[in-house]
């Protein structure tokens, strides 16, 4: 059996990310994500969370040092090449996004539907989904009828339809009470075991303990904290390493 480190899902190389004339909102941040891995990425609020993601679901380009996503130089993608990116991509917002004249429904099954599913490939998923979230009794409602966390349910329910290789998810269970946060959890959990990398943001020290063979990315100040460099190498098995 080779001994050869898995391939990488991210990899971040000496990356700084300034807004404007504004000091540096990231700064010399490297790390690499490996398939199958599941990582927390952690720090106070204005600590750079938020900036760290939008480089990773190519919201943002960095003002310096290089992004890997996939194996594929991210900065110098043609924009040709963006949209069968991004469809390798899971995202969960904070402000959940989701569009405002489809159905609950509708909003989880658009990312099927642009993959070009047919219809009776996404009816039963879809339905699946929304029952483990609880909300197979509001499918059909829009999402201004929607409470914040039932529009949170549907923004993660959205984000994981489609197996993504990599999952991005932003503060994922603050509108949302404990118990259906540690079930969303469960939920990610479950989609790592199938394979996706996952990288969820928190400012929730509780939940890092909800999925104990998790990797943890901590940011102070724009700067990420990896004190055992765990997110430089390869952990010994996919989703086991541990800081």
């Amino acid at each position: 059996m080779s001994d050869a480190p898995p391939a990488e899902i991210a990899h971040f190389d000496n990356v700084g990310l300034r807004y404007g004339t504004e000091r540096e909102v990231l700064a010399d941040v490297s790390f690499t994500l490996f398939p199958g891995s599941f990582y927390f990425l952690t720090g106070a609020s204005g600590a750079g969370k938020s900036s760290l993601l939008r480089l990773l679901y190519l919201a943002q380009r960095p003002s310096r040092g290089m992004i890997r996503l996939f194996g594929t130089d991210a900065i110098t993608l043609p924009r040709a090449r963006l949209p069968a990116m991004r469809r390798r991509l899971g995202v969960v917002f904070q402000d959940f996004r989701l569009v405002p004249h489809l159905s609950a429904f509708d909003n989880v099954a658009l990312p099927l539907r642009v993959a070009g599913l047919a219809e009776k490939e996404v009816t039963r998923p879809v339905a699946d989904m929304l029952d483990w979230v609880g909300l197979a009794d509001r499918m059909n409602a829009r999402p201004a009828t929607l409470s914040g966390g039932e529009q949170q349910r549907v923004a993660i329910a959205r984000a994981v339809i489609g197996r993504p290789d990599l999952l991005v998810a932003d503060e994922p269970t603050g509108n949302v009470d404990p118990e259906m946060a540690v079930k969303l959890l469960r939920l990610f959990e479950a989609l790592n075991r199938l394979g996706t990398t996952v990288v969820v943001a928190t400012h929730d020290v509780h939940l890092l303990q909800k999925v104990p063979e998790s990797l943890i990315m901590r940011l102070d100040k724009g700067r990420l904290s990896d004190p055992t460099g765990a997110l430089r190498y390869p952990p010994r098995r996919p989703g086991s390493g541990r800081l």
